[in-house]
């Protein structure tokens, strides 16, 4: 007989068998570990750099973040706050919003862990490793048409996260569905922006400024681009290219669900933008093309491990009876 992963949990005579800090420690998911030592990461960097206006601001925010998702994971995985509607939208924040809001707090951090690039390193290697550099070659094709067809796309970047991680955090059913794309999300995330501090640098636009025949021209998508990447962007953050992992995790995830609404329609879709946001990555001067393979690689382990680890993760629970990976919004409170 198949295992409902939904509706398995503790009872209240198991809970009362199992003392608070166990039944705590049981109750923790993958991705409340992966988000956990993610988090701790970035605020022992942070504690860690010299003293400096920068590296103060940097330790406050990104202790901030983790401590909020301390209290969160006490509060909702100790079953101390079951609310059917906040907990499990705090739980959101604490776990995928963390994540996501950290890369704006990179841009102050980057500089102090590791303030040398490597964006030449980079270049030669592409040149003994593939013969060419893209953002060099697509020099030739730059027109004020090709320019706005890339940063329309480049732009389009964040539309497509948006359309997948808000309705499928909030609003979907399936345990398996949601657990397989928010642990796929957070494990392109957490690590790329760790190794960002491993491999920094600006990219071809800064590095190779001399070489380019042709300027981007002005448009609208393309300025939009620009305002974007001055005011939000981290800087540095090229090596792996999330530009390239995330949109390429919507596209095999939604591949795989593709006997399913939205995914039957919108897979094809996800595709060929995803395509586009790989190539606008070169064309706009951001990325080196080791910077795109990075960034394939993350997506593709991101997936395997989102499969294979939800399966692992709602297998766990169902035997051991615990609560749901990710609490389902509900009336009246959790279970």
């Amino acid at each position: 007989m198949a295992i409902d992963h939904q509706s398995l949990y503790l009872t209240r005579t198991d809970e009362s068998q199992v003392g608070f800090g166990r039944r705590l420690l049981r109750e923790m998911a993958t991705h409340d570990w992966l988000v956990l030592a993610f988090l701790l990461a970035l605020t022992t960097i942070a504690l860690r750099c010299e003293p400096s206006p920068d590296q103060r601001v940097s330790a406050i925010r990104m202790g901030s973040l983790l401590g909020f998702q301390l209290v969160t994971l006490l509060l909702v995985r100790g079953r101390l706050f079951r609310h059917g509607f906040w907990a499990p939208l705090m739980y959101r924040f604490a776990i995928y919003g963390t994540v996501q809001l950290s890369y704006f707090f990179l841009a102050r951090l980057l500089p102090l862990v590791n303030p040398t690039t490597v964006d030449l390193e980079l270049y030669h290697l592409d040149l003994r490793l593939f013969g060419v550099e893209p953002a060099i070659a697509m020099d030739a094709i730059v027109t004020p048409l090709t320019t706005e067809w890339f940063a329309f796309f480049y732009f389009d970047y964040f539309f497509i996260l948006a359309i997948h991680v808000i309705p499928i955090l909030l609003f979907a059913k399936s345990a398996r569905l949601l657990g397989e794309f928010a642990l796929g999300m957070l494990t392109v995330f957490c690590v790329g922006h760790l190794v960002y501090m491993l491999v920094p640098g600006y990219g071809p636009y800064r590095a190779l400024d001399g070489e380019f025949m042709n300027p981007l021209p002005h448009g609208m998508w393309r300025d939009m681009v620009m305002a974007t990447v001055a005011s939000g962007g981290s800087q540095m953050d090229i090596f792996p290219s999330l530009h390239t992992a995330a949109p390429t995790f919507l596209a095999l995830f939604s591949f795989r669900h593709r006997d399913k609404l939205p995914f039957k329609a919108s897979w094809p879709v996800t595709a060929f933008c995803a395509v586009n946001i790989v190539g606008a990555t070169m064309f706009l001067r951001w990325h080196w093309v080791i910077d795109v393979i990075a960034g394939l690689t993350l997506a593709t382990v991101a997936f395997v491990a989102s499969v294979r680890g939800t399966e692992w993760e709602l297998t766990r629970r169902a035997e051991a009876r615990l609560s749901e990976a990710w609490p389902r919004f509900r009336r009246g409170t959790l279970p």
